[in-house]
C-alpha cells in the first residue's frame, strides 16, 4: 500500500503522526497557560524589593532618622540593588509571558528555549516550567510544528 500525495503535493499525515501532533499541540497550549501563570507569580515576587527601595529612599532623603554618617551611602546601595532586582524580575516576567504567547502561536523556537533556560533560575515554579518546556521543545515533532507555523 502506498501513500500518494494529494493535489497540493503534500502527503497526508499518518494516523499516529496526527495523534502525536494533536498531543503536542495540547501540551504546547498547556505550557503557554503555565507560562502566563508563572510570569504573574514572577512579577509579584519581583515587586518585593519595593520595601527595600522605600527604605533606601528614606535613608537618602533623611526622612528615616539615623545617627550613622554612612546612612546615605547605605540608602543608595538599597536603592540601586532594589531597582536592579525589580527591573530584572519584571523583565523576566515579561519574557515569560511573551514566551507563553510564542508557544501558543508556535513561533520563535529559540526564544522559547532561552526563556525556558533562564526561568529555571526562578525556583521552584520556574525550574519545573523551564525543564518541562525544554523537554517539549527538544522533541523533533514539536520542532516540526514550529517550522510549519
Amino acid at each position: 500500500m502506498s501513500i500518494s500525495a494529494d493535489s497540493t503535493g503534500v502527503t497526508p499525515p499518518l494516523p499516529a503522526q496526527a495523534a502525536q501532533a494533536a498531543q503536542d499541540l495540547e501540551y504546547l497550549r498547556l505550557l503557554s497557560i503555565f507560562h502566563y501563570v508563572v510570569a504573574a507569580i514572577t512579577a509579584l515576587f519581583s515587586l518585593f524589593p519595593v520595601i527595600h527601595l522605600m527604605i533606601g529612599l528614606g535613608l537618602v532623603s533623611g526622612r528615616l532618622p539615623s545617627s550613622d554618617p554612612g546612612a546615605a551611602l547605605a540608602g543608595w546601595i538599597f536603592v540601586g540593588l532594589a531597582t536592579m532586582f525589580i527591573l530584572c524580575g519584571l523583565t523576566l516576567a515579561g519574557f515569560m509571558a511573551y514566551a507563553g504567547r510564542c508557544l501558543a502561536r508556535r513561533r520563535r523556537h529559540t526564544l522559547c528555549m532561552v526563556v525556558a533556560c533562564v526561568s529555571c533560575l526562578f525556583m521552584p515554579f520556574g525550574t519545573v516550567l523551564g525543564v518541562f518546556t525544554l523537554v517539549m521543545l527538544t522533541r523533533p515533532s514539536v520542532k516540526l510544528l514550529f517550522d510549519q507555523a
